[in-house]
């Protein structure tokens, strides 16, 4: 929703260098983390902020195209239009992972040993926070998993699982670092030839929201290093190409 913002005008320095648009954008992206800025908030128009720039209309369009691809800001056409900040997206940091694994080739190891350290936090927090209707989300898909055949299905029932997990630490923040674990994941499991979960893993997942439900957590933290291990193993034989790594 677009809103008046009544709190003080970000005030602009001159940008006095050949790369203008770099230096807006950094400036820009200072009056958010000052607060000066908010979602939601309109930036002046093009040609006041050009003046207070002090830099070419061309260098500022650059600077706010920039900051449309990132995220920052959305453009809205019409009498009411211009260039709003935009409110945070977790889709782009997932986004983002997938870009990164493509252009960088993160291999199987990195992933595990992130993915290890990262639900060691998480299910620690669930065995304090996570409420009744969690545990029996957490159930249900997995039971549901046992009914699915396909790779794809059953990567999206382990996807919903790991959110549910992440959720019941009652951070979003989590959530935000499993979906992106998530995204790279998908992409050491796709193909044709890749061979569905073995029945151990998905076992595993319900022997879990036991310990869950005991309150028990090393048992959980324990039972959640064994059940990414042996996905692992089980991944590590179905891949080939540089994502297998060394």
């Amino acid at each position: 929703m677009i809103k008046t913002s009544t709190a003080p005008s970000p005030a602009f320095a001159p940008v006095k260098t050949q790369r203008a648009f770099e230096v807006i954008c950094e400036q820009i992206r200072g009056e958010l983390a000052a607060g000066t800025l908010k979602t939601g908030d309109k930036l002046p128009a093009e040609r006041d902020l050009a003046t207070q720039f002090q830099v070419s209309r061309s260098a500022l369009r650059e600077a706010l195209r920039s900051l449309e691809v990132a995220g920052i800001i959305r453009n809205v056409k019409g009498a009411r239009g211009g260039a709003f900040i935009q409110s945070a997206e977790p889709d782009r940091i997932v986004q983002a992972m997938q870009d990164y694994v493509h252009l960088g080739s993160v291999t199987l190891e990195e992933l595990t040993e992130a993915r290890i350290a990262l639900q060691d936090v998480i299910v620690r927090l669930a065995c304090v926070r996570a409420t009744e209707q969690d545990l029996q989300d957490l159930e249900a898909i997995a039971e549901k998993t046992k009914r699915v055949t396909g790779v794809e299905e059953r990567y999206q029932c382990a996807v919903e699982y790991y959110e549910v997990l992440a959720r019941a630490t009652k951070n979003r923040i989590f959530g935000i670092f499993v979906d992106s674990l998530s995204a790279i994941l998908h992409q050491f499991v796709q193909g044709p030839e890749y061979e569905t979960l073995q029945e151990t893993l998905i076992q595993s997942r319900l022997q879990l929201v036991k310990h869950l439900r005991a309150r028990d957590a090393d048992a959980a933290a324990e039972e959640m290093r064994k059940h990414l291990g042996r996905l692992h193993r089980h991944v590590r034989k179905n891949i080939k190409g540089p994502l297998a790594g060394g």
